[in-house]
């Protein structure tokens, strides 16, 4: 077993045969019928992208200033099916900050949230992640975007609204995989080397090892999407890899690259400016019917027929609602007179709720639209009853700053 290779390939070497059952093995044998695990590494790397922003989070921690490091995306950014929160990738990620600079104060903002994709994400990246200022951003949702154009066109518009911050943060792109090595990064990495972005794969570091059966899957994974804790330790040291070598070349603060405007749009400015109004922001201009609920922040009902109206100003609106295996019905929603959209609150399967997020209407005048909810008789043949829970609205392309 031959390990001569720069200090990071043997690290990542060590990790690999420590955290991942069967690496040892793998590495002992014949090492021309086995993997280096040094190529994941390069391998990992889809393109560094413009550093400049990056190199000045990094001299500010450099100069002891306070530095705060925030990562947004699904249940893996979350850290679901991780053991405790310090072996979630993004945490792990923080402690290298702290790390390297002992003798700045490095914050750590984790805005992930299970079942969400970038379209929830432009939505909410106001309140959750700009309002705490970060210096770099992780963004993680590859694995629950759908690999379209829509996808690409609502990462853009997360995008645009991190780079335009007064701070200039850093944005990297990290890119999961679902069971199968599939995932989102074909669209994704459109919009990362249009705005020259970092981007890291897992996937394209570790797929091509399961794929050939020199790494088990559960190895690395928890479930079909969701690694355990060497996956999440596996995806931070891929980041921090390559932190490392952007600071091992990080130059002197007044040789520093300067950091470059941000590009007309790829694909949409649409998702740059938006608005989000979860349920308890919602005051009806009509209703008949339905009822708030405080604790679960949803508008309900259960009586077909029922119906609700509300304002949103914006080019395109979301409707956003609870989906999950119960009695659940189906409702019509309708914004102004464009076609009406119906949304159904059943779904097939079995590991809990979530919130689905549901373009209704788009390519509308500026301004304000009503959105009409109307509850329906007809319902999944699988379902034992009628409650639809509306958890909120989003627009795009709002008037709001």
């Amino acid at each position: 077993m031959n390990l001569s290779m720069n200090p990071y390939h043997s690290m990542l070497a060590v990790l690999l045969l420590v955290a991942v059952p069967g690496a040892w093995s793998a590495l002992a044998n014949d090492a021309a019928d086995k993997p280096n695990f040094a190529a994941l590494c390069p391998r990992a790397l889809v393109s560094e992208g413009n550093l400049a922003r990056l190199q000045h989070a990094l001299a500010r921690a450099r100069r002891g200033e306070t530095v705060t490091v925030a990562v947004i995306g699904g249940s893996i950014t979350a850290g679901a099916k991780a053991s405790k929160p310090p072996k979630r990738y993004g945490e792990l990620v923080g402690a290298w900050w702290r790390q390297q600079f002992p003798k700045a104060e490095i914050k750590f903002v984790n805005a992930g949230i299970g079942a969400t994709g970038t379209n929830y994400g432009a939505l909410r990246a106001r309140r959750d992640l700009l309002a705490q200022r970060p210096d770099f951003v992780i963004a993680e949702y590859a694995c629950n975007d759908r690999n379209t154009r829509e996808a690409a066109e609502t990462l853009e518009g997360l995008t645009r609204q991190i780079l335009r911050q007064p701070g200039q943060p850093a944005l990297l792109l990290l890119f999961m995989m679902h069971q199968g090595g599939g995932n989102a990064q074909e669209w994704h990495s459109k919009v990362g080397t249009h705005y020259a972005l970092p981007m890291i794969s897992f996937r394209d570091a570790l797929w091509p090892e399961i794929k050939a059966g020199r790494i088990k899957w559960d190895a690395v994974m928890a479930d079909v999407v969701h690694p355990n804790d060497a996956g999440h330790e596996c995806a931070a040291k891929l980041v921090t890899h390559f932190l490392d070598k952007v600071l091992k070349e990080l130059p002197a603060d007044g040789r520093l690259r300067a950091i470059e405007p941000v590009p007309s749009p790829l694909l949409s400015e649409l998702f740059e400016r938006t608005t989000l109004m979860e349920a308890g922001d919602l005051k009806p201009v009509k209703n008949d019917g339905w009822t708030y609920d405080a604790r679960w922040k949803n508008w309900h009902s259960e009586k077909p027929g029922s119906v609700i109206e509300f304002e949103i100003s914006g080019r395109l609106v979301y409707s956003m609602h609870f989906v999950v295996r119960r009695a659940m019905g189906r409702a019509k929603a309708q914004v102004d007179d464009a076609p009406p959209v119906t949304l159904d609150g059943w779904f097939d399967q079995t590991w809990g709720g979530y919130r689905n997020t549901t373009v209704v209407a788009r390519d509308l005048k500026p301004g304000s639209h009503r959105v009409r909810f109307e509850l329906l008789e007809e319902k999944s043949p699988k379902s034992d009853g009628h409650r639809f829970e509306i958890m909120g609205l989003g627009a795009a392309g709002s008037d709001a700053p």
